[in-house]
């Protein structure tokens, strides 16, 4: 069975975030921002079945050779998927008492 993979995708103004990612055929989305000093962090991410999770603090950042790898596979469309979906599922669980568990376990993100 192949690892499911996140697409680049967009939202409305009403949804700031630097960048969006679909995931599971679009049942999940997960927003990033630019932090100070070139970092990302998650800023939020919502299951269909449970809503958005705006984390109820700051999330940890992803580390800076995380941020820079992250960038650069957006920008270049999604040329290294598998590392991308590493990246994101270490920032994933590096938060997870900020996210909601049994969402992250139902789609796979944990």
């Amino acid at each position: 069975m192949q690892e499911k993979q996140f697409t680049i995708t967009s939202m409305p103004a009403s949804r700031p975030a630097h960048y969006y990612l679909g995931y599971d055929d679009s049942s999940v989305f997960i927003d990033f921002d630019n932090e100070g000093d070139n970092l990302i962090v998650l800023k939020r991410i919502s299951f269909d079945g449970y809503g958005c999770c705006n984390p109820p603090k700051k999330p940890i950042p992803m580390n800076e050779k995380d941020s820079i790898d992250f960038k650069k596979i957006c920008t270049n469309q999604l040329d290294d998927p598998t590392k991308l979906r590493e990246i994101i599922l270490r920032t994933i669980k590096q938060n997870q008492e900020l996210l909601w568990k049994d969402a992250l376990l139902e789609y796979g993100l944990l």
